[in-house]
C-alpha cells in the first residue's frame, strides 16, 4: 500500500532531492561551479604592513581573473582577522591573507581561535628572509665571528626587535638557540625605531628586512653578514645564509599565507589555489614581491599544511627551552 504522506521517488524527484542536499552541505563541489557569486572579503591585520602589501597584490589581481571585487578589510587588534574568518561561514568568500604568525600566536599564549581545526590552508604566498646586520663599530665581519665575540662576553652584546611573536624577533632566539649564544633582546615596538637605534650604534645586532636594511649596508651604516632564509636568495647577492655560516639547519623567515574556514568544500579551495597561483606568478607581481623583499613562492595546500607543522613543532621547542611568551 502507497503512504499517501510519502513522495513518489520518479527519476526528476530523486535528481532534484539528490541537488537539494548537495547545495545544502554549505557550498558543495556542485555549488562551487558558480563561485564566486558575490565579493570575497580578504581579512588581514592593519594597514601599511607585510600583511596588507600581500593581501593588496593578491587582491588587485584575483578581482580581474574573477570579476568579482576582492575586498581587503583590515583589522587592528590582537587575532582579530584570525577570528575573523575561523568564524566565518566556509563559503570562500571569507578569507585570511596573514603572515606566520597565525601558527606563532598560539605558541606563545592562549588564543580564541585554534588554527588546526579552525582555519584550512590555501596556500603559503611568499617569504620575507632578514638580514643579520651589526653596527660597523662591532668587531665581526662573519657570522663566526659574531657567535666568537659573543661567546667570549656572555650577555655583552644586544640586538633589537620587535614585539614578541614578529619574524625578528624569532630570527633572533632561535640564532640564540641554534648557535648557543647569549645576546640581549631590546625590544622595540616597531621595527622603524630599533632599526635607527641599531645605526645609531646604541644597540649592536638586529634581524632585519632586506628593504629596511640593505640601503644602510650600502652607505656604510651597517654591515651585513648573514641572510636568514635557508638557501641564498636573489634579494641579496652574495651574502651567505647563516645556515652555511657556522650554524647548520638555521632558518627564520616572515611566511606569507592564505587561510580559508575550516570545511570549506575542496572544490572551492582548489578554485582558489589555482587562481592565486596565476596572479602570484605573473612578472609584475614577482616584481612587485621582490621590490618588497619577499620572495614569492604559491605552494599547494599540502605543501603549506605541511610547512605550518613542521614549524609549529621546531618552534615550539625553542620557546619553551628559551621560557618566551607574549606575557
Amino acid at each position: 500500500m502507497t503512504n499517501e504522506l510519502s513522495p513518489r521517488l520518479t527519476p526528476s524527484y530523486s535528481a532534484s532531492m539528490l541537488l537539494f542536499a548537495l547545495c545544502t552541505l554549505a557550498v558543495s563541489a556542485v555549488c562551487a561551479q558558480d563561485y564566486p557569486n558575490r565579493p570575497i572579503r580578504f581579512v588581514t591585520s592593519a594597514i601599511g604592513g607585510g600583511n596588507d602589501l600581500v593581501a593588496r597584490l593578491i587582491a588587485q589581481g584575483l578581482t580581474e581573473r574573477f570579476g568579482q571585487q576582492v575586498i581587503v578589510d583590515n583589522r587592528g587588534g590582537t587575532h582579530i582577522p584570525q577570528i575573523t574568518v575561523a568564524k566565518a561561514l566556509p563559503d570562500g568568500h571569507t578569507l585570511l591573507v596573514q603572515n606566520n604568525t597565525v601558527w606563532i600566536a598560539p605558541l606563545l599564549e592562549k588564543t580564541a581561535y585554534d588554527h588546526f581545526r579552525e582555519l584550512t590552508p590555501i596556500m603559503l604566498t611568499a617569504r620575507a628572509p632578514n638580514i643579520l646586520v651589526v653596527h660597523p663599530s662591532l668587531p665581526a665581519n662573519s657570522v663566526k665571528e659574531l657567535i666568537a665575540a659573543a661567546k667570549a662576553a656572555p650577555g655583552d652584546i644586544d640586538y633589537a626587535s620587535g614585539v614578541v611573536g614578529s619574524s625578528n624577533h624569532i630570527a633572533g632566539e632561535l640564532f640564540k638557540a641554534m648557535a648557543g649564544v647569549n645576546l640581549v633582546r631590546i625590544g622595540y615596538k616597531g621595527t622603524g625605531p630599533a632599526l635607527i637605534d641599531v645605526m645609531a650604534g646604541q644597540v649592536k645586532v638586529m634581524f632585519a628586512t632586506a628593504t629596511s636594511s640593505l640601503p644602510h649596508v650600502k652607505s656604510g651604516k651597517l654591515k651585513a653578514l648573514a641572510i636568514t632564509s635557508a638557501e641564498p636568495s636573489a634579494l641579496a647577492p652574495g651574502l651567505p645564509t647563516i645556515a652555511a655560516s657556522g650554524v647548520p639547519g638555521y632558518a627564520a623567515e616572515a611566511i606569507y599565507g592564505a587561510w580559508a574556514p575550516a570545511t570549506t568544500p575542496a572544490a572551492i579551495l582548489n578554485r582558489l589555489n589555482q587562481e592565486i597561483i596565476k596572479v602570484l606568478t605573473t612578472p609584475q607581481t614577482k616584481s612587485r614581491f621582490f621590490s618588497a623583499g619577499a620572495e614569492v613562492v604559491a605552494s599547494t595546500p599540502q605543501v603549506f599544511a605541511a610547512e605550518i607543522k613542521a614549524e609549529s613543532t621546531r618552534l615550539d621547542k625553542v620557546f619553551k627551552s628559551a621560557g618566551i611568551s607574549a606575557n
